[in-house]
């Protein structure tokens, strides 16, 4: 119980911290990356649109606002934008340096001022998950639209965030609560946003 809340007080901790920007972990998007935000919003940031079979999450954008994306360890990466209407993001389980965990933050827009949060920390054979909404505004379209994580391993626990719940059981709302879940590293996630 302990090592759960150490595990939100890291995520929160991270939060709050100014990290250096720079930092690119192996993430793939489809929309627009931060570089190239000019171009269609239908555009390739990347070939890659799934996890390799069983090692990760894949984020998608099934609201009608663009979603800013930063996955967020020691360092944070470059901001990944998910288009409107499907865009998506993936990311492979990886590690972080200082042995904490990570934290892929989602706000409707640039700033990290209101944001979702899809926390894990990788072990060897186990991963530790949540979802956060302490740093979520309860008027966030995140909220509104609603939000579910699934996984393709039946043993592993899912989690739903129905439209207009403000105080979704399936997700942190204050640092003491307890909504962490564990899974096989070998199972692959699916956020749906919207």
């Amino acid at each position: 119980m302990i090592f759960f809340k150490t595990l939100s007080l890291i995520a929160l901790s991270a939060t709050a911290l100014a990290l250096p920007q720079g930092y690119r972990s192996t993430p793939t998007t489809t929309g627009t990356s931060s570089a190239s935000a000019s171009a269609s919003s239908s555009s390739s940031a990347s070939a890659s649109t799934t996890t390799s079979a069983g090692s990760g999450i894949n984020i998608v954008n099934n609201m009608d606002q663009t979603v800013y994306l930063w996955s967020t360890s020691d360092s944070a990466s470059d901001m990944q934008t998910l288009s409107a209407g499907g865009g998506t993001y993936t990311e492979n389980w990886r590690t972080n340096s200082d042995g904490g965990g990570i934290s892929i933050k989602m706000a409707t827009s640039e700033n990290e001022d209101s944001v979702l949060q899809f926390e894990y920390t990788k072990g060897d054979e186990i991963l530790f998950w949540d979802l956060s909404s302490i740093n979520l505004d309860s008027d966030s379209l995140f909220v509104s639209s609603g939000f579910t994580v699934t996984t393709d391993d039946s043993s592993c626990s899912s989690a739903t965030c129905s439209a207009g719940d403000t105080d979704c059981a399936d997700s942190y709302q204050q640092s003491d609560d307890v909504d962490t879940f564990s899974c096989s590293t070998s199972a692959a996630f699916t956020l749906n946003l919207g």
